[in-house]
């Protein structure tokens, strides 16, 4: 097939770990016949420096061009002035919003081979399956905000409409694996976590009785997902508690860089990349961890271009290097490889 990616390497690892999901996307391409056109733009911090904007008006309009957008990290110490308007992390929320993705999917699973890595008891880590879908354009993030010397506010708002949205995607996602939601809210003292507890029961309760829906306050969430991992299935999340649940749930997997994230709209364009940030303090040494990179390419063939096959071949490729004892520094104290070696290693595993 033909296809059109924008690659937004953004800032800190974002250019090493890309060019190693590169790589990867030029095997896949070689080994299944396709031809997907990548396109380079700027992004976040870099940008900044060198149009004055994080998501400038070239990249807004190679992003709506494409079928899909891989992007690295942005943000750095350079741009991390709070006062500033022009901050990286204002062009990640000014894309998604702009792009139309409200749907952030992030798959926490245990790899067998990582879980001494995992600062949790081991016994706790047995059939982690969890799958977090958090709404991604709405919520504290995208709500009034105002600033003096003497006081500050942030307003959080959600639609009845923006939770149905974000409720039926968890819903498919269910219904395709063990038909279990779990529902993360504050209904205790948040007007708008009694609404969205309110809307997600009587869509679930009324249309999908087939799936067991739970409530659970985030608070307590913190304290089972570390617990009692195995017990979720799917997680449902605001935009401020998924973000703060699934870095969380990272410490299960071993290593945040392990994770992938796809943030999806209405159609199969999505914008995909690994949760992590961009890791200022190890850049340019070549020990970042491609992984999360590199399954994030695997979630933009499988949910955008549609090729199942070849994103379960990337995802056993990692598998398999991980089977074969080759690890980053921040998986393992053995058999440590640089960044390009391990992507390399990954890639040479595809079939």
């Amino acid at each position: 097939m033909k296809a059109k990616v924008t690659l937004l390497s953004g800032d800190g690892i974002g250019p090493e770990i890309c060019q190693e999901a590169l790589q990867v996307l030029r095997i896949v391409e070689e080994k299944y016949g396709h031809e997907i056109e990548v396109r380079e733009a700027l992004f976040g911090g870099i940008a900044i420096d060198e149009t004055g904007s994080p998501y400038p008006e070239k990249t807004r309009a190679l992003c709506k061009e494409s079928d899909a957008v891989l992007l690295g990290a942005v943000g750095g110490p350079k741009w991390s002035d709070p006062k500033s308007e022009t901050r990286p992390e204002k062009g990640l929320l000014d894309m998604r919003s702009d792009l139309g993705v409200y749907a952030n999917i992030r798959h926490i699973k245990t790899y067998p081979q990582l879980i001494q890595n995992s600062p949790i008891k081991n016994e706790y880590l047995e059939n982690v399956d969890i799958v977090f879908v958090r709404e991604l354009i709405g919520g504290i993030y995208f709500g009034q905000k105002e600033r003096n010397e003497n006081d500050a506010m942030d307003v959080c708002q959600y639609t009845k409409e923006e939770i149905i949205r974000i409720t039926q995607v968890a819903i498919e996602l269910a219904s395709k694996r063990r038909n279990k939601i779990t529902s993360v809210d504050k209904a205790n003292v948040m007007a708008t976590s009694q609404l969205w507890r309110s809307v997600t029961t009587d869509l679930i309760e009324s249309q999908y009785k087939e799936i067991e829906l739970e409530h659970i306050l985030v608070d307590a969430a913190t304290m089972h997902l570390l617990s009692r991992p195995s017990d979720f299935d799917v997680i449902l999340a605001d935009n401020l508690f998924g973000d703060i649940l699934t870095d969380e749930a990272s410490m299960l997997t071993g290593s945040i860089g392990m994770i992938p994230s796809a943030s999806l709209g209405n159609n199969s364009f999505g914008v995909y990349e690994p949760i992590h940030g961009s890791a200022p303090d190890i850049q340019n040494q070549g020990i970042a961890n491609p992984c999360g990179m590199i399954l994030s390419l695997a979630l933009l063939l499988r949910h955008s271009l549609k090729l199942e096959t070849e994103a379960s071949a990337i995802e056993t490729a990692v598998n398999e290097t991980l089977n074969q004892g080759i690890f980053t520094a921040d998986l393992s104290n053995k058999n440590v490889v640089d960044t390009a070696t391990m992507g390399s290693a990954i890639a040479s595993n595809i079939t």
